[in-house]
């Protein structure tokens, strides 16, 4: 049986400031109306395959979940680890999973981050390597170079084998750019997909026999996992001891059993914002625009606008990006570096490393509209049939105002329902709950008051989501 798996933990750091930590690149739409997830999830249905396993981190459960309800996905399940530790543990347990399903399962291993324009060369590449992966060899996908790439690992074939294939010579590391123009030139390179096709038992095999430490805690996390509403939650102490290592550290780059399969379907791994100019429809200037925007004399460049008007003059080969709290402009070929950034803000404690102004929560959104000393405005969704958890605030009070839908409010031991335009105050220390029972979404304007205004100024008593202390 083919098994679709679909990482699903990276951060897409140099994607900031789109991707941030808790809201990265994959739930992101950035190369059409779906997700980069929902296009990934959405490509397995070219596959005569399997439910498919999601490993993801849980802080995106609610996400993971939420998007693929969104387009009618039933995953077989949703793996969450509890830290990352790269691919190589991600993909074990996800064998583990797979074995459970069918103890002959092949996997066909995905980061759920990527984009793949002809689904049909996509699907090709993988009924070419299904004969080597059910025969045990570990089959990755070597994407047939259009450029001289130094952003991509490159994949050295060897001598031919069936259907296509060939045998692996080695894996190296990004090169120069004229390294990487005598790779291409070389006709013997491929760019490292990151994509495999290995049945699950062939993995854990060489996984015990390369990597033994990764197996080991991986089994342990995996025995002693419990079931979380729709989630497998790995055991956090077990995995927390796992070693951090890539499948291609681990055990592609040491395997005898590796072969290639070259693939050529419009790929993309989107690691910075120079991809997404590549993969871009762009205009005669050869620009590619995403919002509201307005260029002038602008050449070669990729200018994305998400909350207001960016304009541009004179200005060639730049990269603009705009959010509500937060813009980028970079060289478009020094976007690598915007990664740096990121480690700044980190490192300065700063919440646009993490956060957006608008947080997806399992039961909707809000978005910080104002804040200032002493007071915060934020604009609340909560969808239909869901509810907040019953909580408390130590130093803050909130005022609530119904914009649409139906409130149903629980403040200490009175419980009552407000329409639009109604509002009602929630005092400081007092037990409270917001419920939507209605049928379209509810929308409230908070607005919050106290000496301390943070998120972690909350106590939960009862939560649906399994998040009360």
């Amino acid at each position: 049986m083919l098994i679709p798996v679909l990482l699903s933990g990276g951060v897409g750091s140099r994607l900031w400031p789109l991707s941030r930590e808790l809201n990265p690149k994959q739930f992101l739409p950035l190369a059409g109306s779906l997700s980069l997830l929902e296009q990934t999830m959405e490509r397995t249905q070219s596959l005569n395959a399997g439910a498919p396993i999601i490993v993801c981190n849980d802080e995106h459960r609610f996400t993971v979940a939420e998007q693929m309800r969104g387009i009618g996905a039933n995953p077989e399940a949703i793996i969450l680890e509890p830290m990352g530790k790269n691919t190589a543990p991600a993909v074990a347990v996800a064998a583990l999973q797979a074995i459970k399903q069918s103890a002959d399962s092949v996997m066909l291993v995905m980061p759920a981050d990527h984009v793949v324009r002809d689904v049909d060369a996509f699907a090709t590449a993988v009924d070419l390597g299904m004969a080597q992966a059910q025969a045990g060899q570990l089959v990755t996908f070597g994407i047939v170079p259009e450029s001289p790439e130094t952003g991509y690992g490159y994949i050295r074939r060897d001598k031919a084998l069936s259907s296509g294939s060939f045998a692996i010579a080695e894996f190296v590391e990004k090169p120069s750019l004229d390294v990487a123009q005598k790779y291409l030139d070389s006709g013997e390179y491929f760019w490292n997909s990151g994509m495999f096709l290995m049945g699950a038992k062939a993995y854990l095999d060489e996984l015990e026999a390369l990597a033994p430490g990764i197996l080991q805690a991986a089994q342990a996390a995996f025995q002693q996992a419990n079931n979380d509403l729709d989630f497998v939650r790995l055991d956090a102490e077990a995995f927390a001891k796992c070693p951090d290592d890539s499948i291609d550290y681990a055990v592609m780059e040491k395997t005898d059993k590796g072969v290639v399969v070259p693939m050529s379907c419009g790929w993309s791994d989107v690691g910075a914002w120079s991809s997404l100019w590549n993969v871009g429809d762009k205009d005669a200037s050869g620009n590619v625009v995403v919002g509201d925007t307005l260029l002038h004399h602008t050449e070669n460049s990729y200018v994305h606008s998400n909350s207001r008007l960016v304009t541009t003059v004179g200005v060639d080969n730049i990269v603009v990006v705009e959010t509500p709290d937060a813009v980028l402009v970079a060289d478009k070929d020094q976007v690598q570096d915007v990664k740096a950034i990121v480690n700044t803000l980190k490192a300065e404690g700063r919440s646009e490393a993490n956060t957006h102004t608008k947080v997806y929560r399992p039961w909707g959104s809000y978005e910080s509209l104002a804040i200032a000393d002493r007071f915060q405005v934020k604009r609340i969704i909560v969808n239909p049939g869901q509810k907040l958890s019953l909580q408390l605030h130590h130093h803050r009070a909130e005022h609530w105002i119904v914009v649409s839908g139906t409130a149903v409010v629980t403040c200490g031991e009175t419980e009552s329902v407000l329409t639009e335009d109604q509002s009602t105050y929630i005092p400081l220390g007092v037990k409270h709950r917001l419920a939507n029972t209605g049928v379209i979404p509810l929308e409230l304007i908070e607005v919050q008051s106290g000496s301390y205004l943070g998120e972690d100024d909350i106590v939960r008593f009862e939560d649906v989501y399994g998040r009360s202390e």
